[in-house]
């Protein structure tokens, strides 16, 4: 669906790290897309996405429900100074892997990074070296420090309004049910849209703007 936006709207799309599930589907995957404002308009994306369909991969073709989470960062931007020590990182190096292509080699290139005193981890698989892994491990890194710099910002100034209301990054904001009926509902603004197939592939302009509204 986000690769599709992208395409859509003329924006760069490059996937950074892809791990497909044990079974099927996809466990994680990390992207950058890249174009005019695109990270304004995606940051309302943050949450947990709800689907509801008759799966593909269940043979007594019953209906399923599936979550994914997503998180959405601004690229890091080098004009902010955000120090991190050497030694409040643990990276570890280990052999790409993935759905192949030119771009994913077999050699020990890969590249998780940790940041210690929050926990905050990178992966990087989806350069020739490691050098070049672990530079955008540290740049992935630096992004989640800022967001993180900027969600705490927020909680500290809904403390001191006295609001008891707290940001939930994983709380479900939307699902996209093909089964029984099709529907894709946002349960932050209760904007929806019947037509599921045309959400999937990145008409998603409405559910972007109808957030960015309610947040005016």
């Amino acid at each position: 669906m986000y690769q599709r936006y992208a395409q859509n709207n003329a924006y760069g799309f490059e996937v950074i790290n892809y791990e497909e599930a044990d079974e099927a589907g996809i466990k994680s995957c990390t992207v950058l897309i890249k174009g005019d404002m695109a990270y304004g308009y995606l940051k309302g994306e943050t949450g947990v996405h709800r689907l509801v369909r008759i799966s593909p991969f269940d043979s007594s073709s019953r209906r399923h429900t599936s979550f994914a989470s997503v998180e959405v960062l601004p690229e890091f931007n080098n004009e902010i100074d955000i120090e991190i020590k050497d030694e409040d990182l643990e990276v570890d190096t280990m052999r790409s892997s993935g759905a192949g292509g030119q771009h994913i080699n077999k050699t020990d290139s890969a590249v998780r990074m940790k940041h210690i005193p929050t926990g905050l981890v990178a992966f990087s698989q989806s350069e020739r070296s490691q050098i070049l892994n672990r530079e955008k491990c540290l740049a992935i890194l630096k992004s989640k420090l800022y967001q993180k710099a900027i969600e705490d910002r927020e909680n500290e100034k809904r403390a001191l309004k006295g609001e008891q209301k707290k940001i939930e990054w994983g709380s479900q904001i939307r699902s996209y049910v093909f089964c029984p009926y099709t529907l894709v509902k946002d349960h932050r603004t209760n904007y929806e849209e019947g037509n599921v197939d045309k959400v999937m592939n990145g008409e998603i302009e409405n559910f972007l703007f109808a957030y960015l509204k309610s947040q005016i």
